[in-house]
């Protein structure tokens, strides 16, 4: 009867040992008690570290967009959306984000410049090309991300020509300058806007990681230390 219990509890259909119940095991308690030992989290505690990440997007997005407003590029929301697409948990991350999208939207821009002509012969042709770029990205993009990006970059540039031909040279241009603004102006706020309490959490995480595997250590080498049944 307590091993049925105990495997309804694993399944998530039993209820959860009581602390005060004299035919639970202690073993069996150690999930619930760590589960109440540890503390509610406050709002604030949740908001608190993506506090930095957002603000080092909302800089870095907007001064991509005023850069290439001041550019005079006729399309910044693509420096906005390079910037947004670069920034990850720490700076090596996020560095070598911006490379991947860097040389994945210049690549992409010289495919989209290869097969804009066929795109141009009609509808059928300009359909087909979006539809094998979007294959494409959604196949290599969560595997590899400069790989994803050269499908990711024409089929962008493809669908502007659903509302009429557009001149495949300014294009080009556009999107390869709003490429290197956005991937420079979204690293320097990188750069600017640093987020020190990662650090101290990835410590804390790895000393109580220490502290856990130390008390597995010890629990093993216990003879007395037997399973619970």
């Amino acid at each position: 009867e307590r091993l049925r219990a105990w495997a309804r509890t694993l399944r998530g259909t039993g209820p959860v040992p009581a602390v005060d119940d004299p035919r639970t095991d202690a073993s069996e308690l150690l999930g619930p008690a760590a589960e109440r030992a540890t503390p509610r989290r406050t709002l604030w505690g949740v908001l608190a570290p993506l506090t930095p990440l957002a603000v080092r997007t909302a800089l870095g997005c907007a001064l991509a967009g005023y850069a290439s407003l001041a550019l005079g590029i006729g399309r910044p929301y693509w420096a906005l959306v390079t910037a947004a697409a670069l920034y990850q948990a720490n700076l090596t991350l996020t560095w070598s984000r911006a490379v991947q999208r860097v040389v994945g939207n210049l690549a992409g821009v010289l495919l989209f410049a290869a097969v804009a002509p066929v795109a141009h012969l009609g509808p059928l042709a300009l359909v087909l090309c979006c539809l094998a770029f979007s294959f494409g990205a959604e196949a290599l993009i969560s595997r590899n991300y400069w790989l994803g990006s050269v499908c990711v970059t024409p089929l962008a540039l493809l669908v502007t020509e659903f509302a009429g031909p557009q001149r495949t040279g300014a294009l080009v241009t556009e999107r390869a300058v709003d490429t290197l603004v956005g991937a420079l102006v979204g690293f320097v706020a990188a750069l600017a806007v640093t987020n020190r309490r990662a650090g101290d959490r990835v410590a804390r995480c790895l000393t109580a990681v220490d502290r856990a595997r130390e008390a597995a250590a010890r629990a093993l080498a216990d003879p007395q230390a037997a399973p619970a049944v």
